[in-house]
């Protein structure tokens, strides 16, 4: 029984997370206004790490930096990287974090996507001819943190919409 549960939780994680990859591959990347992409995909991981755990976390994030390795045009196997990574640290904080509310969830955002940014960082000081990365005070960057910031609080809310299917153990949810 629990592991049906279990099953259940990841298929339907993974179902969101690949949405809100296809979402911001094919609509958001399409719209001329905004200067870079707000990575809806990272806080949708984000928020099922911080529900489920390491073990759902890191594999719901393997498998979504794998779809995004396919639909965009980086190296494979980069976004499977740090989305691993960041689904392992989201899982350490399993539950352990209030995050109902505006301003843990906006600090979450904020520091997935900082981290984001150094883990880049990192693999393009490494593979400098292959992965394009971007400076910590460059306008993209501070406009995608800025974008990845507010609209965490809102994906948040919206995805705890889906709490009793999404999260293991719902029993623990008042």
């Amino acid at each position: 029984m629990k592991t049906s549960g279990t099953l259940k939780s990841f298929f339907i994680g993974i179902i969101i997370v690949l949405f809100a990859a296809l979402i911001e591959v094919s609509i958001f990347s399409n719209i001329t206004i905004l200067p870079v992409v707000p990575d809806i995909c990272l806080i949708c991981l984000l928020y099922i790490s911080l529900q489920n755990g390491t073990l759902i976390g890191e594999t719901t994030g393997f498998l979504s930096g794998l779809f995004l390795d396919f639909l965009s045009a980086c190296p494979p196997g980069l976004n499977c990287l740090y989305r691993t990574l960041f689904g392992y640290l989201g899982g350490l904080f399993c539950k352990s974090l209030n995050i109902d509310g505006i301003f843990i969830s906006a600090l979450l955002g904020f520091c997935a996507t900082f981290v984001k940014m150094i883990s880049l960082w990192l693999v393009s000081f490494f593979f400098p001819a292959i992965v394009a990365s971007y400076s910590p005070f460059s306008w993209d960057f501070l406009i995608e943190l800025g974008m990845n910031t507010v609209l965490t609080p809102i994906l948040f809310q919206v995805l705890g919409l889906f709490r009793k299917h999404l999260v293991l153990n719902p029993e623990m949810i008042p």
